[in-house]
Order: C-alpha cells, then structure tokens, then sequence
C-alpha cells in the first residue's frame, strides 16, 4: 500500500468512527420512551413523495412539444400526435394542469406551495456537484453533499446515517413506524446506515401481507418485468405503500416512484408524460385517504421532490449528469399546517434538496440540531 493510500485509508477509519459515535448518541437523547407501534391522535406525521428526475419544464410547463417534434416521424403532424391531442394547451398553467390536474388543482392551488419554477424567479437547486440519483437521494437524506465519498449510483451502504434513522430513534418509533417503498432497488443502500433498522422494500422484492390482492400484486410484479434490471413498475411500489399505510399507520413514509427517470433514458417521451400522469393519480390516493383518517387529517405534512433535473433541450432531455445543463435544478413542493404558504413561490432566495432532512425533522416536532447542527436548515 503507498503512502498516499494509507493516509486515505486512515481518513476514512475516522469517519466511521465519528459516524459510529453520532448513532450511538442518538438513543441517548431520545429519551425513555420505547418503540411506538400505533399512531396515535394527535401526533404529526410526515409523508415524502420523489419523482426521479422529473424536469422543471414539465412539473410547471406541461408537455414539451419541443420533444414531441423532435420525435415526429417523416410526413407526421404535430397535432396528430397522440401526446398533442391529449396533453396540449395554450398556456403552461393549462398543459401543467393537464399533465398532473390532482396536483396542480387540488394540492399546489387549495393546500399548499411549491418552489423551482424559473419563470417566476423561483430556484431549487443540488447543492451535490455529481447530479445524478444516488448522490441525490443521499443529499436529501443526510442533509449535506458528500461529493468526496458518494460519487455513483453504485448500491453501497450509505457511509452517513440517514435522517429517517433519526427520525425513528429519537422520536421512539418502531420500525413498521418508518417505512421506505421504492421503485429502485439501490434505495436499499441510500436510505439505511444501519442495515435493517426500517421498513424497506425497493426494487424486485417480495412484500408480505396478509391480504390477497396485494400478495398476488407481489407475485406479479416478478412476472411483469420492466427494461430495467434494478427499477420495478411504480405501480407494485405505490400499491406494497399504500397496504402497509393502512395496515401499520407510520409516523414517516418515504414513496420513491422512478419511472419519470427510467422512460426518458429511454427516449420514450410517450411513456413519460404517462408516467407523470400515473403519478397524479397516485398523490390524489394517498393525499384523499390520509384527509380521511381522523389519525392523519390536519397534522400530516407531504413533501414532494426529485433528486435532479435533466436537460432543457429535445437535444438533452435524456440526461443528466454534472456535464449536462440543467441538471442541478429541481423543485420542491409542500402541503403541511405548519406552512400557511398558497401557490407558487416568488421569491429570490434558492432553496436547495438539502434542506428537505432538517425540514422533515421539523414537521415531525423535533430539533433538526440534534441530527446534525452544520446541515441545511428547513425550508422557511
């Protein structure tokens, strides 16, 4: 081993020792409340949807028909597209409205606020230089970039406690309580510094329940495959989320839908947009049910996100990445009664995915300092 290579060895041994010391301390300050297994009346919960990769041009501008024309075949019409006819209209309030109406017309104008559209000065940002998911996700849970340890979507164990283990352990939770369902398998090692300390099903996996349709649903997620080894249908993802909300009424749920990522490397715009869709139907669900359980009704707060953004052109569309324009720009929607906040925001001042750790902790009523005082504060 060189010189060089032992040094680097030895920064690395102190890390871990400093995060092993941060983890044990947290049981220390989470009082002597033991693992809660039931919600109870009264208690805030906290609920976090991201869409991977899902573009600031079609959340606040609906379909792109730049794209759509790039993709035209020779002779064809623009408004013979299929994609046209259904999502096109003359202004981007319509086409968004179009696109995701549950979202637009219930959530973001009657409920709640969201940040990142550029047309009105608003701006969401990456503060991980890498742009793309694994350091996305990790910025999100942790709080900060780590560009120097987490530099590919590569599935290995997060090197850095996760706001969720927080959540669970200083709040006294048991691990039904806090619950990760996602579309990519790689969320197994994004979401945990401590293996098994949640409730995570990610990727192909099996989920178990005691009700029929959804053990057939887990059955047939395995014989539906999609063209991504590692990405499941969203579908098995929301409905495995939705069984274990109902059956175990967690405190903190993570819902991690990929297929807005997954069709534009693609290059299937069609499947896209449908994407989106889907998962405007998929927000009304889980926002009507919580509103209709007395046990989350008015003390619920929902953040919806990405892990980046992509290109802004039909040329670029497809990627993302450090290289790639746009990349770094996300957007970050919320609908909580701790934020009196209406419509879209206005304001100069950027936000960053960073902040979505220490707002998390927030809403659930504690104190973001004790998680890790030199994060990114919440969002105001």
């Amino acid at each position: 081993m060189t010189a060089t290579g032992w040094s680097r060895l030895k920064i690395k041994h102190s890390v871990r020792l400093l995060l092993t010391a941060a983890a044990l301390a947290w049981p220390a300050v989470a009082g002597a409340q033991g693992p809660s297994t039931a919600l109870r009346a009264g208690q805030p919960s906290v609920v976090l949807v991201t869409l991977d990769g899902a573009r600031v041009e079609e959340v606040f501008g609906g379909i792109d028909v730049g794209i759509v024309k790039s993709q035209l075949r020779d002779g064809q019409r623009l408004e013979d597209h299929p994609l046209y006819k259904r999502f096109w209209a003359p202004t981007p309030e319509e086409r968004r409205a179009r696109l995701m109406p549950f979202f637009w017309g219930t959530l973001m104008r009657e409920q709640g606020s969201i940040a990142g559209n550029p047309a009105l000065g608003s701006h969401v940002r990456l503060t991980n230089e890498l742009r793309i998911s694994y350091p996305g996700y990790s910025e999100m849970v942790t709080g900060r970039a780590h560009d120097e340890v987490i530099r590919s979507n590569d599935p290995v164990r997060n090197p850095y406690p996760t706001v969720l283990e927080f959540l669970k352990l200083k709040a006294g939770l048991s691990k039904e309580q806090v619950a990760v369902f996602a579309s990519w398998e790689v969320f197994n090692a994004v979401v945990e510094h401590t293996e098994g300390s949640l409730t995570v099903n990610a990727g192909f996996q099996a989920w178990d329940s005691p009700t029929g349709e959804v053990q057939r649903q887990s059955a047939l997620q395995f014989e539906t495959p999609t063209p991504w080894n590692s990405v499941r249908h969203d579908a098995y993802t929301f409905r495995f989320a939705m069984d274990h909300l109902a059956r175990h009424q967690p405190r903190v749920l993570y819902l991690a839908l990929g297929e807005t990522d997954d069709w534009a490397h693609d290059g299937r715009y069609d499947r896209v947009l449908e994407a989106y869709a889907r998962s405007d139907q998929y927000l009304k669900e889980l926002w009507t049910w919580l509103q209709a359980q007395p046990e989350y009704r008015g003390r619920t707060s929902l953040l919806v996100t990405t892990d980046h953004g992509r290109g802004h052109t039909p040329a670029d569309w497809r990627n993302h990445g450090k290289s790639v324009n746009g990349a770094g720009e996300t957007w970050m929607a919320f609908v909580s009664p701790q934020m009196p906040q209406r419509g879209e925001w206005r304001t100069p001042a950027p936000l960053t995915t960073s902040q979505v750790a220490a707002t998390l902790i927030r809403w659930l009523g504690l104190d973001w300092k004790l998680f890790d005082p030199a994060i990114a504060p919440p969002v105001q």
